[in-house]
C-alpha cells in the first residue's frame, strides 16, 4: 500500500509539472500607448496599473482590407484603460484577456464585419475583475496596444 502512495505522488507530481505552463520560455512585453506594426503570434503582455474602478463599455471590430488587418477595440468608461494582462495562445488559436478593477457594461455591441475573429466569452471573476477569450478561426498574430483619452485597448489581429 505505502508502493502504491508514493507511486500515485510522484505520478501525480510529474503529471501536472508536464502540463503546466512555462512563462519563462513566453515572450513578455509591456503593451504601448501607440501602434507599433509588430504582429506576435504568441507570448504574454500586460500594461500598467490603473487604481480606478471603471467599466466595460463596448467593444467594436473592423476590417478593412486596405489595412489589412482587423481591428478589435474595447472601449472603457475612464480616461487611461485598466491593468490589462493578457496571453497569446497561437496552439489554441486564443487570447486571454484579464481586466483588472473593470465591470461588464449592459450595452455591448453585437460585432459585425468580422473577418478572423470566431467568438468572445466573458467571465466575471469577481465584483472588481473580468476575464475575455477572443477565439479566432485561423492561426493570425497580433499588435496589442492602448489608447487614452478615453480609455481603449486595441488588438490588431493579421494572419
Amino acid at each position: 500500500m505505502t508502493r502504491f502512495f508514493t507511486f500515485f505522488f510522484t505520478a501525480l507530481f510529474f503529471i501536472s509539472s508536464a502540463v503546466a505552463q512555462d512563462l519563462l520560455k513566453e515572450r513578455i512585453w509591456k503593451i504601448s500607448d501607440r501602434k507599433r506594426s509588430v504582429f506576435l503570434d504568441r507570448g504574454v503582455f500586460h500594461s500598467e496599473a490603473n487604481p480606478v474602478q471603471q467599466e466595460l463599455k463596448d467593444i467594436r471590430n473592423s476590417y478593412v482590407p486596405s489595412r489589412g488587418y482587423e481591428r478589435v477595440v474595447f472601449d472603457f468608461s475612464s480616461a487611461k484603460p485598466p491593468r490589462v494582462y493578457g496571453k497569446i495562445s497561437s496552439e489554441e488559436k486564443k487570447v486571454y484577456l484579464d481586466f483588472f478593477n473593470t465591470s461588464i457594461g449592459t450595452s455591448i455591441s453585437e460585432l459585425k464585419n468580422i473577418k478572423y475573429l470566431k467568438n468572445i466569452d466573458f467571465f466575471t471573476i469577481d465584483e472588481d475583475n473580468i476575464s475575455v477569450e477572443l477565439f479566432f478561426k485561423d492561426n493570425v498574430s497580433f499588435d496589442v496596444f492602448y489608447l487614452e483619452n478615453p480609455g481603449r485597448l486595441v488588438v490588431d489581429v493579421k494572419k
